[in-house]
């Protein structure tokens, strides 16, 4: 079965569904999406209501992002500042809440909370931020370090890794995306429009490894 990954949406409906639209995806593919559904885009509402009609519709894997993980934060321990500095005042305004105190819908949360950290195949891991870059891919999931998997950025300036399979990652926006033997990166600014090199939001068909991308649309 052929994987579709999906790069970090931030909270931009359109530019989804224009990419969805270019994949194009069948009974035969596994839509995979890397993380960050949320903050700092117009909508994060929207992109929530879509990933959960999109999960009755196809094939779909969901992991966790550093966002989402921002918002369990706060729905879990009250971190709100935290959350909103780092764009939860755009994905609470997209559900016509206020501040602190305001929750989403129920059906939101829940599949917050049912994100993956990440997900392996025989030729690919998938995690949203990466891994360390001097263990093997098996001692990476042996240590099994959230904080590593949501948030690490060692592994991109590591000209040579020990991995044994390739990762599949975003979390780094980039202006086109890395596509190293045992390295994919498909964050490619969605949100972050106003960069000259930023911009889009970027799939990646695998094994084939062959990459689409769709401009921000909001």
């Amino acid at each position: 079965m052929s994987i579709i990954a999906i790069g970090d949406i931030h909270g931009c409906p359109l530019s989804l569904d224009a990419l969805l639209e270019k994949v194009a995806p069948t009974a035969e593919h596994t839509l995979l999406f890397i993380g960050d559904y949320i903050d700092r885009g117009p909508d994060s509402k929207g992109v929530i209501d879509r990933l959960i009609k999109l999960n009755d519709e196809h094939n779909c894997i969901f992991l966790r992002g550093n966002h989402e993980e921002l918002l369990l934060g706060y729905l879990d321990r009250g971190e709100y500042d935290l959350w909103t500095i780092n764009g939860g005042i755009q994905t609470l305004a997209s559900y016509g809440l206020m501040g602190e105190g305001d929750n989403l819908p129920e059906s939101h949360i829940t599949f917050v909370r049912e994100t993956l950290l990440y997900h392996e195949t025989d030729d690919f891991l998938f995690v949203h931020a990466g891994i360390r870059p001097n263990l093997t891919v098996a001692e990476n999931m042996e240590q099994n370090d959230p904080m590593v998997f949501l948030w690490g950025r060692g592994h991109l300036k590591t000209a040579e890794t020990p991995w044994e399979k390739t990762v599949v990652c975003g979390h780094t926006p980039v202006s086109e995306p890395v596509n190293r033997p045992h390295l994919i990166n498909i964050d490619t600014g969605c949100c972050f429009f106003t960069h000259p090199h930023l911009g889009h939001l970027t799939a990646v068909r695998l094994p084939e490894r062959h990459f689409i991308s769709a401009p921000f649309m909001g």
